[in-house]
Order: structure tokens, then C-alpha cells, then sequence
């Protein structure tokens, strides 16, 4: 287990539940929890034991976007340097979105209240969603003069289709859970108190299978709308032959055949 002041990690029969911790201004991310949150996810990714990951919230959010009042400090900056600085800022929260997104395991967000600007992008990041019902959506960048820059215009098209997408993120508005579901932004609903344990079970089911299988087959997925046919034909012939020589698949050949001798 490890635990930081802004992040906390927990590891417990192969699930990794990640739960932002800045209550206070509803998880709200700053830099330096984004780098935080980089550094967790590479923890989970090259932690072989782990098999699938859990992202929440503590408190009453899942994550409120970004710091407000870092913006306010990033305005402040020399006019010559605010471009510049915004633009390292954006490698640093592209980090956390492609590390999350490219996660070799399954990745389940269980938004246990409001997932606004980069916090719903977020929850779009990972492959499935479970929502509480007291979980809410909004891409509300354009309230603010700014565009998604998590994911969203990426991510959200890809679950709810291009007008939809539009749609949600023209008007900037809030989208509850019930919503959610209808829509395809959520996948499953859960009451609140029962919402991490439901999450937790679905990702245990979702990772049993062959770890180096599911990482190959979800780096596949992952580019399916990018590729054509042939493409995704050629690289699955490549993970295939990895799969061929893994122990994983070995074992439950030799276990298959002497079922069958019996």
C-alpha cells in the first residue's frame, strides 16, 4: 500500500484501487498531483501482481477538473511566458491521460459524485465506467473559455458518437447518472455505498483471464477505429504469436490435456 497526501494506492488480491485525495477542493488536480498520478499508474502498470485497476474519488467528488486557482496563477505569468508554460503544462497532463489510457490491465473508474472538465475526461480515459447515483458528467470547458484538453475530444466521441459529443461539449452542461447510462457514458450504475465493491468485482472478473492476452488485445482495441481490417489483422497475428510462448498459455494447454486424459 501506498499512500501520499495526494493520491492513495492500495493493492489488495490483485486489484490496485487509485483514489485521488484532495477532498477539500473536490480532487481537484494541480501539477504536482499530476505528476503523482503518473508516477502511481507507472507503480500499477509494472506491478506484475496487479491484475486490474479501480480509479475514485475520496469524498464527495471524483474529480472536480483542474486547479481553478492555478489558473488564475498561470495568468499571472509574463505575457511572453504563458504559452510556453501552458504548453509544459499540457505534456504533464497528456502524461497522466496516455499512461492511464495505455494501462496494460483493465481500468474501471467507479465516479462516486461529480466528474467535471478534465475529471471526466479522466473517467473516459479508462476502459469502463461504473457510476453512483449520485455521480454526475460535464465537459464544461467552454464555461470557462477552454477546450477539453483530457481526452475528452478524443475519448467522449468514441463512447457517445460525434454529435452527441458535440453536444455535450458546445453547451458545457451536466449530465447525471441515469443520464450517463443512456447515453453510454456510463456502463454500469451502482448505489453509493455499494459502489467500489461492485467495481471491485467486476474488476476482478475483468482480469482474470491471461495478463499478457488482455494487454495485448486492449493495446489492439485501443486503435481499432484508427485501423483498417489488414492492420488490425497484422498486428493481431503478432500478439497471437507472442501469446503462443507465454507461460500462461502453456499452462492451460498441459492442464486442457491432462482434463483430457482422465
Amino acid at each position: 500500500m501506498t499512500t501520499d497526501s495526494l493520491i492513495e494506492l492500495q493493492v489488495l488480491d490483485g486489484i490496485a484501487t487509485l483514489a485521488l485525495n484532495r477532498p477539500e477542493v473536490r480532487n481537484a488536480l494541480d501539477d504536482v498531483m499530476r505528476s503523482l498520478l503518473v508516477d502511481a499508474l507507472e507503480q500499477v502498470s509494472a506491478d506484475k501482481a496487479v491484475r486490474a485497476l479501480v480509479l475514485t474519488g475520496n469524498g464527495k467528488a471524483f474529480c472536480a477538473g483542474g486547479d481553478i486557482r492555478a489558473m488564475h496563477q498561470r495568468a499571472q505569468a509574463p505575457a511572453g511566458e504563458i504559452a510556453y508554460n501552458g504548453w509544459a503544462r499540457q505534456q504533464r497532463t497528456h502524461q497522466a491521460v496516455s499512461t492511464l489510457h495505455a494501462l496494460p490491465k483493465p481500468t474501471i473508474a467507479a465516479v462516486n459524485g461529480p466528474a467535471t472538465g478534465l475529471g471526466a475526461d479522466l473517467a473516459m480515459c479508462c476502459d469502463f465506467v461504473v457510476a453512483s447515483s449520485a455521480a454526475s458528467f460535464a465537459w464544461n470547458y467552454v464555461l470557462r473559455g477552454l477546450i477539453p484538453d483530457g481526452g475528452g475530444l478524443y475519448f467522449l466521441p468514441r463512447r457517445v458518437g460525434l454529435v452527441r459529443a458535440k453536444e455535450l461539449i458546445y453547451s458545457g452542461r451536466t449530465v447525471h447518472a441515469d443520464e450517463a447510462a443512456a447515453l453510454g457514458i456510463a456502463d454500469r450504475l451502482s448505489a453509493p455505498q455499494s459502489l467500489l465493491a461492485d467495481a471491485h468485482a467486476w474488476a476482478a472478473e475483468l482480469g482474470r483471464g491471461a495478463g499478457a492476452a488482455i494487454a495485448l488485445s486492449k493495446s489492439i482495441l485501443d486503435k481499432t477505429f484508427e485501423l483498417g481490417p489488414q492492420e488490425v489483422f497484422a498486428q493481431g497475428s503478432q500478439a497471437q504469436a507472442i501469446c503462443y510462448t507465454t507461460a500462461e498459455h502453456q499452462a492451460s494447454i498441459a492442464t486442457f490435456l491432462k482434463k483430457s486424459k482422465k
